[in-house]
């Protein structure tokens, strides 16, 4: 028989909420980054925009990572690893090539655009974007061109990636020993204070010796790799979500501790910090990284503690708010998919307004997340093929 669905878990669906609106402000903020190479840039730029998103990229898009984890496990327990292929191939796949085709092509051209002697249309302009070459040393980014790119869809691309790999070890590792290892972790999990942090040193490993990417918000592919194989290892076993709540206060104050002396250590490194192996760089990514881990058991752990604080008569089952996150929640999915073009359209028209910073980087953010939300609403949600083409389940 099919193991019972486990009760949902309403604090993931309101981290993802939370990081993917936090993305628009996020993207909007690069259009005004004097040291990023955004689609659209504005004649005025600043330098506290890299600080400012450093607080935030340590720890947003790995949490996603970590919950898409969550529902991995519980989506290949109950479909196995033929379904849960299919399942995927299905929610990330079919948006990944729509959005490839239909809409990652528009910042590219806008961003041609925004040279004055430019004047190639769009429709002119999309061959060349295809153009693409077989390179296997950037996988799963095997597609490579002068203008081709995933875009934001690359977190789309590395979740199925890492979904299919996910679905071939579990079809040829034994389930017995899977369970026994599982096992063991969770047993020292519950047992030692503390030990949930031991996780942070391969991600803090590979963070000082294989780099950070700018263009994947600041972290390796394969760190997302481990956040994600976490994520699924974590779910499997409630020792380890009542180990998180019991180490969440010591997490965040580790996470919070650790940029405060690694960020300047990255500044000052000189050269390339994302990539070299002098010992400042090595040791500010090592520290970025271990930040990184703490950042997500402290974030989870805290509230799944308010969560279980209050009484469940006291929860509130309605209301305006709880709609708008149902709401929002349901569409996670497409309105990630739809986000950056927006910003990068509506940006490409503010910046040329006689205004300072403080005027333009509001007007981007409240046009993007009108115009977002209403492209969802109104162009995907409301008809089964738009919600196939997006990602989205059948039901309403």
């Amino acid at each position: 028989m099919p193991p019972a669905s486990p009760a949902r878990r309403s604090e993931l669906d309101s981290i993802r909420v939370l990081v993917v609106v936090g993305l628009v402000f996020f993207h909007a903020a690069l259009v005004f980054d004097a040291s990023d190479d955004f689609y659209v840039r504005n004649a005025e730029t600043t330098g506290a925009s890299i600080v400012v998103s450093a607080l935030g990229v340590v720890w947003a898009m790995p949490i996603l990572f970590l919950i898409a984890g969550f529902g991995a496990w519980h989506s290949l327990r109950r479909r196995g690893p033929a379904g849960f292929t299919a399942e995927r191939l299905l929610r990330l796949g079919v948006p990944l090539v729509f959005g490839t085709l239909t809409i990652v092509p528009v910042p590219q051209w806008l961003r041609l655009r925004a040279d004055p002697g430019y004047h190639e249309s769009y429709l002119a302009f999309l061959p060349r974007f295809f153009e693409a070459r077989f390179d296997l040393a950037e996988f799963p980014f095997v597609l490579q061109g002068e203008h081709f790119e995933t875009g934001h869809l690359w977190f789309m691309l590395l979740l199925l990636v890492f979904a299919l790999m996910l679905a071939a070890v579990a079809r040829w590792f034994p389930a017995g020993r899977a369970r026994a290892v599982g096992d063991r972790l969770a047993a020292v999990a519950a047992g030692r204070r503390g030990a949930l942090l031991a996780a942070a040193v391969p991600v803090s490993l590979l963070s000082a010796l294989a780099g950070l990417e700018q263009e994947y918000a600041g972290w390796s592919r394969w760190a997302y790799l481990l956040f994600f194989c976490y994520g699924f290892v974590l779910a499997a076993d409630d020792r380890f979500r009542a180990a998180i709540r019991r180490d969440a206060p010591l997490a965040a104050a580790v996470g919070l501790a650790l940029p405060v002396v690694g960020l300047p250590m990255f500044l000052l490194a000189g050269g390339d910090p994302f990539t070299d192996l002098t010992p400042m760089a090595a040791v500010a990514r090592a520290m970025y990284g271990a930040a990184g881990w703490c950042l997500l058991v402290g974030i989870l752990g805290l509230l799944d503690r308010r969560a279980a604080a209050r009484p469940a008569a006291t929860r509130p089952r309605g209301g305006a708010r709880r709609r708008v996150y149902a709401y929002l929640a349901a569409g996670v999915l497409p309105l990630y998919v739809l986000h950056q073009p927006i910003v990068v359209a509506v940006a490409y028209g503010v910046v040329r307004l006689d205004a300072p910073i403080a005027v333009k980087y509001p007007l981007i953010v409240a046009a993007s997340l009108v115009l977002t939300v209403a492209a969802y609403d109104l162009l995907v949600r409301r008809t089964r093929v738009t919600r196939f083409l997006f990602g989205m389940r059948d039901g309403r």
